[in-house]
């Protein structure tokens, strides 16, 4: 779980609503190897597409807007009073800045993976989020009806699912001690808390993850939202 340098632990969390708080029963420090480590994920902060209202997808254009950069900066500020033992980072530009940001206050250097990449939209990237349509995007309001359907030249949520699974996966043969923290997308995040969970890509929901949010999966227990 999260180890903290604080006496208090509810001084990290003091900046976070009261309902993140609450969940801290669910976090103690880590004081023996055998404990089950914590997947903490970040979303990246706004994006200029995020702004915009494009699909993002795997397009490597869209950077962190002004208010993406503060929200970087605020939760690193937030999180500087975790240890963490690594630092991964999608190796998109938007990931990688707000990783940047962060793992300056961490004092840590985070590294490029391209498999923590958000979903591949293919020919959809770009466009507006209007003209994804749930025929190719398998997604209908915050529920997946079609894990294998695929945008063109995309990739399916099925696809998705197994890429970052596999990550998750490989970091216990990685990092087999210590907390993680990964820098990523919000798709990214939304498998990673079904695989987490033990709920397959057909039976995933596709709720908010709003920018530079911070999320601790650890395996199995339930996902812990922490706001921005």
């Amino acid at each position: 779980m999260l180890i903290v340098s604080l006496h208090d632990p509810h001084e990290l969390l003091a900046p976070f609503p009261v309902q993140a708080q609450t969940n801290w029963a669910l976090l103690r420090v880590v004081t023996t190897p055998d404990t089950k480590q914590t997947l903490w994920f970040l979303r990246h902060g706004e994006s200029t597409w995020n702004a915009s209202g494009f699909v993002q997808g795997q397009a490597n254009g869209p950077v962190l807007t002004r208010k993406g950069r503060a929200e970087a900066t605020n939760v690193a500020g937030r999180l500087a009073g975790a240890t963490f033992t690594a630092m991964y980072s999608s190796d998109l530009k938007r990931a990688r800045e707000t990783a940047e940001i962060v793992g300056r206050a961490l004092r840590m250097v985070p590294r490029s993976e391209p498999a923590l990449r958000e979903r591949n939209f293919g020919q959809a990237q770009g466009r507006p989020h209007s003209e994804l349509l749930s025929a190719a995007s398998g997604i209908e309001i915050d529920r997946v009806v079609d894990a294998d359907a695929r945008p063109v030249d995309g990739e399916s949520l099925t696809e998705f699912y197994e890429r970052v699974a596999a990550f998750i996966n490989e970091l216990e043969m990685r990092v087999p001690e210590g907390d993680v923290l990964v820098v990523t997308h919000g798709g990214v995040i939304r498998v990673a808390q079904a695989y987490c969970n033990g709920i397959p890509a057909t039976g995933m929901d596709w709720g908010p993850v709003p920018n530079a949010s911070v999320w601790g999966l650890s395996r199995p227990q339930t996902s812990i939202a922490i706001a921005p």
